[in-house]
C-alpha cells in the first residue's frame, strides 16, 4: 500500500509539472490525520516508470520533443490574388521596416515606415491603421496582416484618405492589375481557379529556370577562373 500511495503522489506531481492538472491546496491538518482516501491506479507503477524514463531520455538527448501541430502560413496559397513576385516584393518591404528583426512591425516601426513614405501619421492615425488589419489584437503586424493591407487596397476596401491607403499607394508595389477577381458563376470560378493554378506553375518554372541559369553562369565563371589560373602555373 505504501508503494501505491508513493506512486500516486509521484504521478500527481508529474502531471502538475506537465500542466495536465492544476495544483490543489491541501488542508495540512486533514492530510496529517489521514482523513482523505488517496485514489490509486492499477498500472500506476508502470505508467510512472515509462514517463520518468521518457523524461530521462529527453534530458540525455536520446529522444525528440513532439511539438503540437500548428497551421503553417503560406502566403502563396492564401493570397492567390497576387503573383509570387508581388508577394516577394511585399515581403522585402516588410523586412526592410521590421528593424527589430522579430518578424513583426510594431507601432514605432509603423510610424517610421509612414515617415519614410512621406505620409506621416498622428498617433491616432497609426492606431486606426493598426486596428484595421491587426486581427489578433497584439498591437503589431505580422507578415500575414501586412499582406491584408494590399488585399484590401486591391479590393477597393480602403478609404482614399486612410493611412493604409497611403501606405499601399506609396509602396511602389502595384496591385491594381491583379486585384481581387470575383467570379459571378460556378463556371467562371472554375476557369479562374485553373488560370490561377497555371499562372502559379508558370511562375515556379520561371524561378527554377532563372536559378538554373544562374548556377550555369557560376559554373562557367569557375571554369574560366581555373583555366586562367592554370595558365600562370
Amino acid at each position: 500500500m505504501a508503494s501505491d500511495e508513493l506512486s500516486s503522489k509521484l504521478n500527481r506531481r508529474l502531471q502538475i509539472e506537465e500542466g495536465a492538472e492544476e495544483p490543489v491546496a491541501v488542508d495540512l491538518a486533514e492530510a496529517q490525520n489521514g482523513s482523505d482516501d488517496k485514489p490509486t491506479t492499477a498500472n500506476a507503477d508502470s505508467e510512472l516508470g515509462k514517463k520518468l524514463q521518457r523524461r530521462e531520455e529527453l534530458n540525455e538527448g536520446q529522444g525528440e520533443h513532439v511539438q503540437p501541430s500548428m497551421k503553417v502560413f503560406n502566403p502563396y496559397t492564401e493570397f492567390k490574388e497576387f503573383s509570387r513576385q508581388q508577394i516577394k516584393d511585399m515581403e522585402k518591404m516588410f523586412k526592410t521596416y521590421d528593424t527589430g528583426k522579430d518578424n513583426y512591425i510594431d507601432m514605432m516601426e509603423l510610424k517610421l515606415m509612414m515617415e519614410k513614405l512621406q505620409a506621416p501619421q498622428t498617433h491616432l492615425g497609426l492606431k486606426n491603421m493598426m486596428k484595421e488589419v491587426d486581427e489578433d489584437l497584439d498591437n503589431k503586424l505580422s507578415f500575414r496582416e501586412f499582406l491584408l493591407i494590399f488585399r484590401k487596397a486591391a479590393a477597393g476596401e480602403l478609404a482614399e484618405d486612410s493611412g493604409l491607403s497611403a501606405l499601399a499607394r506609396l509602396s511602389e508595389i502595384d496591385v491594381s492589375e491583379e486585384g481581387v477577381k470575383g467570379a459571378k458563376t460556378f463556371f467562371e470560378a472554375k476557369v479562374h481557379a485553373i488560370n490561377e493554378s497555371n499562372r502559379f506553375e508558370a511562375e515556379i518554372r520561371q524561378e527554377q529556370e532563372a536559378k538554373k541559369k544562374q548556377l550555369e553562369e557560376q559554373k562557367q565563371r569557375r571554369a574560366a577562373f581555373k583555366e586562367l589560373q592554370s595558365a600562370f602555373k
